[in-house]
């Protein structure tokens, strides 16, 4: 692949929606085309399962809600996010496999070895150049979503035990292009320490002078 995929993830609240959009925003001024998406959804059948994932009414069992998940990647990374980097535009996805693994996996219990089997199914074996894990602790992203005014979904709403697995989940990611930053930090002071990591990556895919 030509182009640079970078994902964001973290527990709710952490700041991934605001910061993907920021950092869009500093790539595109490079002049690179830039494609922004979120999990799930992106396209016709992936927003079709993030209704039936996140509506309370569903309440989608943990092994459901894996496939329907699965089922929103697969589709998005077929129709959207590989002909992005084949045509050397910078991917920026507002999760993607990492949180699979923190919510379904430490959070709902599923078997590890499986989730990734079937994961890798799903994505080809796509992964991204650079994972920006945002870390806070539960407690405060929930705090920021309730001052913000946000109706919570069926994720949101889950138990305090699961979301602190999912926080501790997060916290503990390593390997190949993960970056954590500290997410309770300003958001300005966020988003300077995210984009001195992607401007690095920028300049390394695109061989480009970064700011």
């Amino acid at each position: 692949m030509a182009g640079l995929f970078i994902a964001l993830e973290g527990p709710e609240g952490a700041g991934k929606t605001t910061l993907l959009r920021r950092l869009a925003h500093h790539i595109r001024e490079h002049g690179i085309e830039t494609v922004e998406v979120r999990e799930p959804g992106g396209t016709p059948l992936a927003e079709a399962a993030r209704t039936l994932v996140l509506d309370p009414a569903v309440g989608a069992p943990p092994a459901a809600e894996l496939f329907l998940l699965l089922a929103a990647r697969a589709d998005l990374v077929e129709r959207v996010i590989r002909p992005a980097l084949a045509r050397s535009a910078a991917v920026l996805s507002d999760r993607y496999d990492l949180s699979t693994m923190a919510y379904q996996v430490e959070g709902r219990g599923l078997p590890r070895e499986a989730v990734i089997a079937a994961n890798r199914l799903a994505t080809g074996g796509l992964t991204p150049d650079v994972m920006l894990v945002l870390d806070v602790p539960a407690e405060v992203g929930r705090a920021r979503q309730a001052a913000a005014g946000k109706t919570p979904d069926r994720m949101e709403r889950e138990d305090e035990a699961l979301h602190e697995r999912v926080v501790r989940a997060f916290g503990a990611a390593q390997g190949p292009g993960v970056i954590h930053v500290d997410a309770t930090q300003t958001p300005e002071a966020v988003e300077a320490a995210a984009w001195k990591v992607v401007a690095g990556r920028v300049r390394e895919t695109f061989g480009l002078t970064t700011g």
